[in-house]
Parts: structure tokens; sequence; C-alpha cells
């Protein structure tokens, strides 16, 4: 499925996105050195083996750009005109090296652009889950889409 316009949306609409995905040591050591992240709870197996989760935990801005992108083909490719922000992003659960995570997204709110009569604003809420059910990222984004063409 690519974006949809935003006329084409509806509050309570849920889509289940087709890319799944296994997290490898690489995905979240790149995401660490890119991003400047020093954190030895995501980099030093050692210092993690003395934590309360015993092993490395995967950097959370992976798990959100992850999520979000899975995202983007099905809800936005084509039709946005920009992301106005994201709310209420939570890690309930942590995300290790070899969980595979699929990813949910519904439409919680829907409403005109006072500024732009032909774009319309969306707030979608993303959800990442673990191959155990657990809901392990969770954000609303609110997007500004592009009506249809009258």
């Amino acid at each position: 499925m690519a974006g949809k316009p935003w006329d084409q949306w509806q509050v309570g609409e849920t889509l289940a996105h087709e890319l799944h995905r296994t997290v490898t040591e690489t995905d979240n050591l790149m995401t660490c050195a890119l991003t400047h992240n020093p954190q030895p709870l995501h980099l030093d197996a050692e210092y993690a083996a003395g934590t309360e989760f015993g092993r490395i935990v995967v950097n959370g801005i992976y798990t959100f750009g992850l999520m979000v992108g899975a995202s983007v083909g099905d809800t936005t490719v084509g039709v946005l005109v920009a992301n106005l922000g994201y709310d209420a992003l939570v890690h309930p659960k942590p995300v290790f090296v070899g969980d595979t995570l699929r990813f949910e997204t519904s439409v919680v709110d829907k409403r005109e652009s006072k500024s732009r009569p032909t774009a319309g604003l969306i707030v979608f809420e993303h959800k990442a889950i673990n191959q155990r059910g657990e809901v392990v990222c969770q954000c609303k984004r609110t997007a500004l889409l592009h009506k249809s063409a009258a």
C-alpha cells in the first residue's frame, strides 16, 4: 500500500505493516556511532552484563527510527507535506540484539489544516512489537498530508 491522501484516512483505522525486522548487533553499533552515543549499556557487553538487563540493550533511537520508517511506505509516501511532530514517545520494554520486531499504525485523530486548504493533519500512533507480543516502542506522529486532487 502506498501513502493515502488526508481525506482517505479514517480515525480508528489500523494497519499492520508487512515489514518485520530482526535487530542485529550492527544495527545497534552503527546507530550509536552515527549519533555519537557512547552509552556503555549499548556498546560494552561486560558492562551491560552487570546491569539488570544482563546484556546489551539496543539504542532506543534505532528502535524509534525503525518503527517510524517501517510505517512510511503505507502512510505518507507521495502525500506528505511535512511531519509536524512526535509526541508521547515511550520504550516500555527493552530491545535486545536478535529480537524480531513488527509494526502497527493507527489513526487517532484527523483534522483540517487551518492554514492550508489543500492539506489536513493526521495523528498516527505507531507501535513496535517484539516476538513475544510486547510493545517495545510507541509514539504519536502528527503529519500534514495533501488532500486528494479535486
